[in-house]
């Protein structure tokens, strides 16, 4: 099993979105970064990720699931979508997406800056300055901490 972060505007799509949303189960989409699209097509089925609040209070408030695997990102072509990329073709998808499904919430957020208090998680993606990635890998130790400390049992 591989372990993910989504990084999210609460703005823009909170967890409070993904609780409202149908099952509890979203896609992950508008992701226009090659890098990004890349770790999105190595996740797999049962994946867990972080929910990570970026913004002005940027913190880790919940923990998903991978519930489908990549697959095309309709948004890139659709003319109406803020996503849209005029590259993009059903023949030539280029993006991709995923859908998470929400495994539970943090019983309190962890912020950025907690998180960069632990030697333990000195390596982590998200740790990293000028690190921009909406979705990154998390190293098996760093997520196995980071439960610990939300006091997650895996």
């Amino acid at each position: 099993m591989n372990h993910w972060l989504f990084k999210t505007e609460p703005g823009c799509f909170s967890w409070a979105d993904l609780e409202a949303a149908p099952a509890c189960t979203t896609s992950w989409d508008g992701v226009r970064n090659y890098q990004a699209r890349n770790l999105m097509c190595a996740m797999k089925m049962g994946d867990l990720g972080f929910f990570y609040h970026s913004g002005q209070n940027p913190s880790i408030v919940g923990l998903v699931e991978i519930c489908r695997e990549a697959y095309p990102d309709h948004t890139a072509q659709d003319p109406e979508n803020q996503h849209f990329d005029p590259k993009a073709s059903p023949e030539r998808p280029i993006w991709q997406m995923v859908d998470v499904r929400l495994v539970r919430a943090l019983p309190r957020p962890l912020s950025r800056k907690e998180l960069a208090g632990y030697p333990e998680l000195a390596g982590m993606e998200l740790l990293r300055r000028g690190s921009r990635l909406s979705v990154q890998p998390v190293e098996a130790a760093a997520f196995a901490f980071i439960c610990a400390l939300a006091d997650i049992p895996l």
